[in-house]
């Protein structure tokens, strides 16, 4: 199975990935640009290279995260302009460094009703891959359900992808903490999802797990992430996804706090131990 965490891009893709290695990780996420911005990035092209080498001959999976302000609904036509950009750029940036893709939440929005915000979602992620033709997927991440209940069941992941004109250009990412925060998860219910995620064909194209625990109660739609130990998800309850056969394949990246009394290579460590 494939474990890593979230690492910093500060020396650069290549230096990130021996990072990661560094971690005992077989996987890893990482920003492609500053996490802040949505500026098109003039990347170093031989970095991205050698990150996507030592990858290869190391076995090593990655994905990237979108910087924070990028929404799949935007609020006005010069922010949609920006957003476009950036995810194509995005996506050169992890083509370039052999990752799997590039992670971005599902859209939400507090000024169109549902049907126009997932028309517009629709439309969005069609502009965006008309520009794109290579290997790297977008990978729509589950939201917790903060402020808005878009974006939280999978099946609006799937029916989202199938009104696409590009659906073998998106993927899925499925957040445990936001899966169990917005309460389609609630620990113990995990054979169900799974059967319901069979039935929409969801997991052939899921293709990254964001391993998080919770700082609170399912239902709560409070987005906050909890280190694998410490959280309302119980041992027992992540062992039971970690030993999923249906997500034997699929990599498992933290993006747990790294100063709250326990490390990332000791979380790497604690699921090699924990999987089958």
């Amino acid at each position: 199975m494939y474990f890593g965490s979230h690492v910093s891009i500060r020396n650069g893709y290549h230096q990130a990935a021996k990072t990661a290695y560094n971690l005992g990780a077989t996987a890893f996420q990482f920003f492609p640009k500053n996490p802040r911005s949505l500026t098109v990035k003039d990347f170093d092209k031989e970095d991205a290279s050698s990150c996507a080498s030592f990858c290869s001959v190391n076995s090593i999976l990655s994905i990237f995260h979108t910087p924070y302000p990028t929404k799949l609904i935007p609020d006005n036509r010069e922010m949609e302009t920006q957003i476009i950009r950036s995810l194509v750029n995005d996506l050169e940036i992890a083509e370039a460094c052999g990752s799997i893709g590039v992670v971005v939440h599902f859209g939400t929005t507090k000024k169109l009703d549902s049907i126009a915000g997932y028309t517009k979602m629709i439309d969005m992620l069609n502009n965006v891959l008309s520009q794109w033709d290579g290997n790297a997927q977008l990978l729509i991440e589950n939201n917790a359900g903060t402020g808005s209940d878009m974006g939280i069941t999978l099946e609006e992941m799937v029916h989202v992808r199938k009104l696409t004109d590009y659906p073998e250009k998106i993927g899925f990412c499925l957040d445990t903490c936001h899966a169990y925060a917005s309460g389609i998860w609630n620990g113990e219910n995990w054979s169900e999802l799974e059967l319901k995620g069979i039935e929409l064909d969801y997991f052939p194209h899921l293709k990254a797990i964001h391993f998080n625990n919770s700082k609170y109660p399912s239902g709560s739609r409070k987005d906050r992430h909890a280190n694998l130990l410490s959280g309302h998800i119980t041992e027992d309850q992540l062992k039971q996804l970690l030993n999923s056969n249906i997500l034997s394949t699929i990599p498992f990246v933290l993006e747990t706090p790294k100063n709250e009394g326990i490390s990332h290579q000791e979380e790497i460590e604690w699921l090699k131990q924990r999987s089958k």
